[in-house]
């Protein structure tokens, strides 16, 4: 079986994003990675969909667990009567996808194809479940390869020997672009933004990139400002959970003021995704507001007095002004011109 996850760090590998067998979903939880490796269990796609709400797998892994999720699902439904079976996994696949409510058009958009596939076996369910896994593991090898393009465009803007800044977790894009770096003799630097409350810069782009031998070092959430400057950055980059059409990006929470700060430095602020024709406007984008206690905390520490409020909204726009370029599979395009992309 072709796998496009060949050669990639240990979080990468589709068996420890997210992966059915026997009748169960086993995801990696990224909430407490590297520093222990552990997989949450899901015996059914409502476990699958309370794991993504909770966070468990992060970045570009709910869309492997979505898939993933629907497998089970028509395990779950094999031997329901067919009416029945159609209507458990209209209902399955809608569960999964409003998991997120910032991600419901990427996530309908990921399950589609294992949706489709899905109700096309209710007439004959005897090989229901490895027609299905099937389709999952092509629809991630897809996004991978959609991914691998997605960086080659990004490593024709990083400079010989240069520093690269993230923020968050960039998932595919990064493994991909630190392949190429490799297999280019291109000695990078990266630094990352720790990315709190998560830690996802900390925990999985830095583990993903020292995983793949290069070198990379750790700042604080306040420090991206000030570091730009200091260890002369020549790109920050970031995934985003949403593009929309009029040029905003929707990410991780403080992409926005690295990006201020980029702008004031002069330094390219590059975002990688699929613009997404679901949002044809910021206005049409709801951001998640999640627990203010993981705020008050740091990696299950508290770190303030009880009784303190705690504030979360888990993403935040950067408005079109402050982007160099969204970088597509397709090339590179002006945040101000993006239905260049669907032509």
């Amino acid at each position: 079986m072709f796998r496009a996850d060949k050669g990639l760090a240990f979080i990468l590998q589709y068996e420890n994003v997210a992966w059915y067998e026997e009748g169960k979903v086993r995801i990696l939880d990224r909430r407490i990675y590297p520093l222990e490796t552990k997989y949450v269990e899901c015996k059914t796609h409502i476990e699958v969909s309370k794991a993504l709400a909770d966070m468990v797998t992060q970045s570009g892994g709910p869309y492997i667990a979505v898939n993933m999720g629907m497998v089970l699902a028509v395990y779950e439904a094999k031997n329901l009567p067919k009416d029945e079976y159609i209507e458990f996994i209209k209902k399955a696949a809608h569960t999964l996808c409003y998991s997120r409510p910032t991600t419901v058009a990427n996530m309908i958009k990921a399950v589609e194809r294992c949706y489709r596939t899905a109700l096309e076996a209710a007439e004959n369910r005897e090989n229901a479940v490895q027609v299905v896994f099937k389709a999952a593991i092509d629809e991630a090898n897809k996004k991978y390869q959609r991914y691998e393009k997605v960086a080659k465009y990004l490593y024709e803007k990083v400079p010989k020997e240069g520093t690269i800044m993230t923020q968050c977790f960039g998932e595919t894009v990064i493994g991909m672009l630190m392949r190429l770096c490799k297999e280019n003799d291109n000695n990078v630097k990266v630094i990352c933004a720790e990315t709190r409350p998560y830690f996802q810069g900390a925990r999985l782009t830095a583990s993903v990139i020292r995983d793949m031998g290069i070198d990379v070092t750790v700042i604080t959430d306040n420090m991206p400002g000030y570091v730009m400057k200091l260890k002369n950055v020549d790109l920050f980059t970031s995934a985003a959970d949403a593009i929309t059409m009029d040029g905003h990006v929707v990410n991780k929470i403080g992409t926005f003021q690295m990006a201020l700060a980029a702008h004031y430095w002069g330094i390219p602020y590059f975002t990688t995704g699929i613009p997404n024709k679901e949002h044809q406007d910021i206005s049409s984008v709801k951001i998640e507001e999640r627990d203010g206690e993981f705020v008050t905390q740091a990696m299950g520490v508290k770190t303030t007095m009880e009784g303190v409020k705690g504030f979360y909204p888990s993403f935040d726009i950067t408005p079109p002004k402050l982007i160099s370029g969204i970088v597509t599979d397709k090339g590179i395009y002006s945040p101000y011109n993006l239905n260049k992309y669907y032509e």
